[in-house]
């Protein structure tokens, strides 16, 4: 099997298992806050700290990786991540459980950021918007299994929840020796170099405060606004700290680049639209419509599907005609599909709910392999962690904002506090049931928006050419032995 393949094959299996159990638990969340004897902000942060724990390392990692070798930490990757895997299965309190996520993430942090950038090395060339469509695939795939599989392994006798977690270990076995035994590094290094901890630990530390910050507390809170603040003073010193380190960890001037530079806005403001979109409906067909947490996740699944069909076409598409035309393309379709999914009420029909979510899925089934491909094939072979880690960060960073956005645009019908009540209560009372609607509706109508300036933000990246064409061609020739 020709080398880009193998990789295709090996990568695809990591950033699916490190996918999927970032949405698994979602559905059996009540039955583990059950057995553990915990409380739903525990259980939320259950969820969560996965998550934090991959947005604030992947800069870290990619710039780590770039260093001393991506196939290395791709490796290692899969063995922190299934290890975590199991203990998580055997964590006897919800701390327990905490901590092991942590570990986790950290697994998964690995596996994200080195998936990219090594699919990016194998395929540099015309193939590139193919090699990454099918990545992409993988993480969708992981999100529908995520929500479906956690509703069927709930109910196994005796292990119950536990089992959400012992499914990623035989996979993960097969996975770590797989990929130690086929990888092969085509990045080389650059030992020379020195890492930049003080500029990672700033990073780091000014994100974790955002984060903190948009999860914990009212989005007016003193807690809130003190942890925001700090967040952008530890930005501001990071950003003064790298203007003067000889070997940054996060390279600046990579945001002179136009390309890399429209690419990742667009993808922080259809992220926080798009991130939203599974929360704000979920919440519509459990509390408006009274489905269940597995029948809300089943769903969703039109809105996957359609990604996973349009994905690998849109990324070949890419190959031949570039990624402007089909980026906003999918992004202008997106905001159609949110503006009509904005009419919904308690009668609206399944069939006009399907066609709503199908129009988004399609169009950001357009815009992710496409955009992907045109910001990883605008940068040089040697930035290309830390290029893909910077991407896979802000794309990180906007789910994880996008619930306290998705809050902040539905407390304009209904109080922040009240709001908060129904959902920790997951019951809606008739008195409260049209501002809750109302607000529902306003928030999909401001998604419509956001991700219209998104397809703007896309249109600006320069003129349709075929992503990063001159420089893979260069890079792959310095880079990759027998054609890879």
């Amino acid at each position: 099997m020709e080398y880009k393949w193998v990789t295709l094959t090996v990568t695809t299996v990591g950033i699916f298992m490190a996918t999927l159990d970032a949405s698994i638990i979602v559905v059996g969340l009540p039955t583990v806050i059950e057995d553990l004897h915990t409380n739903l902000v525990v259980g939320v942060w259950i969820i969560t700290i996965y998550r934090l724990m991959i947005t604030i390392l992947l800069v870290s990692i990619g710039r780590f990786a770039d260093l001393y070798g991506r196939v290395r930490l791709y490796n290692m990757g899969f063995a922190v991540f299934t290890i975590g895997s199991l203990l998580c299965a055997l964590a006897p309190t919800a701390e327990a459980l905490l901590l092991f996520r942590l570990v986790q993430g950290v697994g998964a942090a690995l596996l994200f950021v080195n998936s990219v950038a090594i699919v990016t090395d194998a395929f540099a060339g015309k193939s590139l918007g193919q090699g990454i469509g099918m990545n992409q695939v993988a993480i969708n795939a992981g999100t529908i299994v995520g929500y479906t599989l956690s509703g069927l392994l709930i109910g196994t006798p005796v292990l119950g929840w536990r089992t959400i977690f012992l499914v990623n270990v035989p996979v993960g076995l097969f996975g770590t020796y797989w990929s130690k035994k086929r990888l092969r590094e085509i990045h080389h290094s650059s030992h020379r170099e020195k890492f930049d901890k003080l500029g990672a630990l700033t990073f780091s530390s000014s994100l974790t405060s955002l984060l903190l910050g948009l999860t914990l507390g009212g989005l007016t809170s003193p807690l809130t606004l003190t942890l925001v603040t700090l967040s952008i003073l530890l930005m501001a010193l990071f950003l003064l700290l790298e203007r003067r380190v000889q070997h940054p960890v996060i390279d600046l001037s990579l945001f002179k680049n136009r390309l890399f530079t429209t690419g990742n806005i667009a993808n922080l403001l259809s992220g926080l639209a798009f991130a939203a979109l599974a929360f704000t409906m979920t919440l519509y067909f459990q509390l408006v419509r009274g489905y269940d947490a597995y029948h809300a996740g089943i769903a969703l699944i039109p809105l996957e599907v359609t990604l996973l069909l349009v994905g690998p076409v849109s990324g070949s598409l890419s190959d031949r005609w570039g990624a402007r035309g089909l980026s906003t393309l999918g992004l202008v379709t997106s905001s159609a599909g949110f503006l009509l999914l904005a009419n919904i009420n308690r009668t609206t029909s399944d069939q006009q709910i399907l066609l709503s979510l199908g129009v988004i899925g399609v169009g950001v089934g357009l815009f992710r392999s496409p955009n992907a491909s045109s910001v990883m094939g605008s940068v040089p072979a040697d930035q290309r962690g830390i290029s893909s880690g910077l991407r896979a960060t802000i794309i990180n960073t906007s789910i994880v904002a996008s619930i306290p956005l998705a809050l902040a645009l539905m407390t304009s019908d209904i109080p922040y506090d009240r709001l908060v009540g129904i959902i920790g209560q997951n019951q809606l009372s008739p008195m409260d049931a049209s501002s809750f609607l109302a607000g529902i509706q306003h928030a999909l109508i401001a998604f419509a928006v956001i991700t219209l300036i998104s397809a703007i933000f896309s249109l600006l990246r320069g003129p349709r050419t075929p992503p990063g064409t001159e420089k893979l061609a260069e890079t792959a020739q310095i880079g990759a032995p027998d054609g890879g």
